[in-house]
């Protein structure tokens, strides 16, 4: 079985993110994208900073950088009444965690797994038809033949690396969120099973990847009008990380929601709840937590902390998942807040193409039709997702 833990968090030397929206009371009123697009990349160009790194749907670029050289391009900026706010680049990693024994509340089936079953998706009407779901991971094998006639769009934004999967992480997150219901002599295992994919490489085969590639798979499936974003991945740090403040409300006012993984941190045998990381701590990002078949907490899913963000939002099915892998091993069982992520991706998807709500009213349909828990909030949130029935159907 794959195991993976979470690794250190690590900021990138001689990189950093630069956020041209809403970071300063003293910012122009008024500021909106339009003007920053037409502001920016000259900005950066006179400065000698490579504009290919500015992604223009976010209003965020990502330079490698000298401190001097740094310091002399946000004076310019503040001389425009465009302060930007810098952080440095952050590494990410994909989110799992050693497979565990089931409990006895939902189990796999020769139909259907457990996951598909406890969200009602298994017989749900509704399929995710032309909903645009993006998953933003290690890539996706696109050979795969649960996937044969399926509408897919993939592109990578690792450097030296195209978008299949030689890691296998993107390809159980899609097989989740997107992958079939039905399959010829197996279980089906697949939420939205109708919609169209966008599998965006944002992390390399070593399962790592940095806010540059994250940013622009998210500038990319906006660019691509995706209905829904799904990033099973994180970083280990407490506080938010500016730029997914901005993504992530950029993307809900362009009627995109993004869904991702609260985290690994926890040790909850150990009396260690652990805390949501970054890029789900943001507070306009829905922060997934991870159940077992029992609807019980998994161990290792994070906990809310105190504050604006850092919250779990929601929760979806997270131990023991099986899904689609790349190669002849074609499947594979594994756990994570990772895996509970693509589970609300899918549901998402059900919910847009059985509501037609978009950005903010899909966050607010999910955490309305979710199943509510007796674990605590800070734990699951609004409690577990769960797929539209026929009533919430626009008529």
């Amino acid at each position: 079985m794959f195991t993976e833990n979470l690794q250190p968090v690590s900021q990138i030397p001689g990189r950093y993110v630069l956020v041209f929206d809403d970071v300063s009371a003293d910012a122009p009123r008024g500021m909106g994208i339009a003007s920053l697009q037409d502001m920016v990349p000259s900005l950066l160009s006179s400065q000698g900073y490579d504009t290919t790194q500015y992604f223009p749907n976010l209003g965020i670029a990502v330079v490698g950088s000298e401190e001097e050289q740094l310091a002399e391009f946000q004076a310019r900026c503040t001389d425009r009444n465009l302060p930007a706010r810098v952080v440095p680049e952050l590494r990410y990693y994909a989110l799992t965690e050693p497979v565990a024994e089931d409990p006895d509340s939902f189990a796999d089936t020769q139909e259907f797994t457990w996951g598909l079953q406890a969200v009602a998706a298994a017989h749900n009407q509704f399929t995710g038809k032309d909903i645009k779901v993006a998953v933003l991971d290690t890539g996706f094998d696109a050979q795969h033949p649960d996937f044969a006639g399926r509408t897919v769009t993939t592109k990578s934004f690792v450097q030296g690396e195209d978008a299949s999967d030689g890691h296998g992480h993107g390809t159980h997150c899609i097989g989740t969120s997107c992958g079939p219901r039905e399959v010829s002599g197996g279980r089906g295992y697949g939420v939205a099973s109708e919609a169209d994919i966008f599998a965006g490489k944002v992390l390399g085969s070593s399962g790592s990847g940095s806010d540059s590639s994250i940013l622009a798979g998210i500038d990319w499936a906006l660019e691509n009008q995706c209905h829904v974003i799904s990033m099973s991945l994180g970083a280990d740090v407490r506080t938010v990380h500016p730029p997914y403040v901005t993504a992530g409300r950029r993307a809900l006012e362009k009627g995109t929601l993004i869904v991702a993984a609260a985290g690994n941190n926890a040790k909850r045998s150990a009396n260690d709840p652990g805390f949501v990381g970054a890029p789900a701590n943001s507070p306009y990002i829905m922060a997934v937590g991870a159940l077992d078949s029992a609807l019980k907490v998994a161990d290792f899913s994070a906990r809310t902390i105190p504050g604006r963000g850092g919250q779990v939002d929601i929760a979806g099915p997270g131990v023991n998942i099986y899904s689609a892998w790349p190669g002849a091993e074609r499947y594979n069982t594994i756990s994570g807040t990772s895996m509970a992520t693509p589970h609300v991706a899918g549901v998402a998807a059900l919910l847009a193409q059985a509501t037609g709500y978009r950005g903010r009213e899909l966050w607010a349909q999910l955490v309305q039709e979710s199943r509510r828990l007796p674990q605590f909030s800070v734990d699951v949130g609004a409690g577990l997702t769960r797929a539209p029935l026929s009533e919430d159907a626009q008529q």
